[in-house]
């Protein structure tokens, strides 16, 4: 790398984001023009966060259509580029019914996982940053309320050393929600990492999503997932 040009992108940096002020230490060698282009504090670091081009600002469409709704593929559902998808069946609960009875359709639930893995570092976040400074990992989620069961969201984020398995901090929350037809809204779930420790050089966000079928299928919609690392105040 040009270390004159490397000074004058990290001079940049320094003025504009205060990094001095703040007591951040800078390394020797490091890619400044390449951080200050990707401009990474405070940027959404999650990719494609509205995968089915859903936005939390605009009301849920509760309307029941006719005819019961078929099961779709999530692939037809949106465009789930960046992120790596799987479904989970959950075993048909049937406790509560007598020896002998016919049941026609039992509900029949099933989790569906999305998750994402950032590499800090190549976000444009050095290791001293990380280690000492540790700025606030800032993650927001918004979930349907669907009533399809008491839970139907789980959010899971890690925080990961550089051999992607050791596990620095992490967070996990399973709300539960009042089962009321009139409830049917988006609810927003954060939580911010503050002081986690040094070593954490990847993010691993999971969440989770509920679906039901028995006649038809329902689902449990998920959006405006966002990641940003912000330098304090």
């Amino acid at each position: 790398m040009d270390s004159k040009k490397q000074s004058v992108w990290k001079d940049r940096c320094v003025t504009e984001w205060n990094l001095g002020g703040k007591g951040i230490p800078l390394p020797q060698e490091w890619d400044w023009e390449s951080t200050y282009q990707k401009k990474p504090f405070g940027r959404n670091l999650i990719k494609n966060p509205c995968p089915e081009g859903l936005s939390h600002k605009v009301p849920l469409d509760t309307t029941r259509p006719q005819a019961p709704p078929p099961r779709k593929p999530l692939e037809s559902l949106g465009d789930f580029s960046g992120w790596k998808t799987k479904e989970e069946h959950l075993p048909v609960d049937t406790s509560g019914i007598p020896e002998g009875a016919v049941i026609c359709h039992l509900p029949n639930y099933s989790w569906v996982i999305k998750e994402q893995i950032i590499n800090l570092k190549e976000e444009g976040f050095w290791e001293e940053l990380l280690d000492v400074y540790q700025p606030d990992i800032c993650v927001t989620d918004w979930y349907e309320d669907s009533q399809l069961h008491d839970y139907v969201y789980e959010l899971h984020v890690k925080l990961l050393g550089s051999d992607h398995a050791k596990v620095i901090n992490e967070f996990s929350l399973k709300p539960k929600n009042e089962r009321s037809e009139t409830q049917h809204k988006w609810c927003e779930v954060s939580h911010i990492f503050q002081k986690y420790g040094p070593g954490v050089r990847y993010i691993q966000f999971e969440h989770r999503t509920k679906d039901l079928f028995v006649v038809g299928f329902d689902r449990t919609r998920v959006t405006d997932s966002t990641v940003r690392v912000q330098l304090r105040e």
